[in-house]
């Protein structure tokens, strides 16, 4: 891995999950992963459930808007993290590929998402340890 390793979380709307899962990272591992997030078919908004969940949990998403995913972003990034948009995402020698098996809280009351948000915390929190370990001479 580079020094400060790039992460793509791509989801079909970019509204909900790939906009938690990039909310997590950044909030967690602050400047030593670069996050972005798109989806094959991005919504007009983020998800209004999303983003009270994750204001539950002090992570502030109001702001995001959701992108289309480009394969520059998918250039430009280490590792890219599916989240149901199949076979949708470019694949690019070099890169790393992870499929994370997400409900997708489209439609749904923040009561069906917070437990969606919960394991992408968990996901989020394990890629962490793997890509960007907290240790000597690494801020926290």
């Amino acid at each position: 891995m580079p020094e400060k390793p790039s992460v793509l979380f791509v989801c079909v709307h970019n509204a909900g999950r790939s906009q938690m899962a990039a909310a997590w990272l950044a909030h967690l591992a602050g400047d030593r992963v670069e996050v972005r997030s798109a989806g094959s078919a991005p919504a007009d908004r983020v998800n209004p459930a999303a983003v009270e969940a994750m204001r539950e949990v002090g992570v502030d998403i109001a702001a995001e808007t959701p992108k289309v995913l480009t394969v520059a972003a998918v250039e430009a990034s280490d590792v890219c993290i599916t989240m149901g948009c199949g076979d949708t995402c470019p694949v690019l020698p070099g890169k790393r590929y992870l499929d994370w098996t997400l409900e997708d809280p489209a439609g749904q009351g923040v009561e069906a998402v917070r437990p969606i948000r919960d394991a992408i915390k968990e996901l989020v929190e394990n890629l962490i340890e793997e890509i960007a370990p907290a240790g000597p001479g690494r801020a926290v």
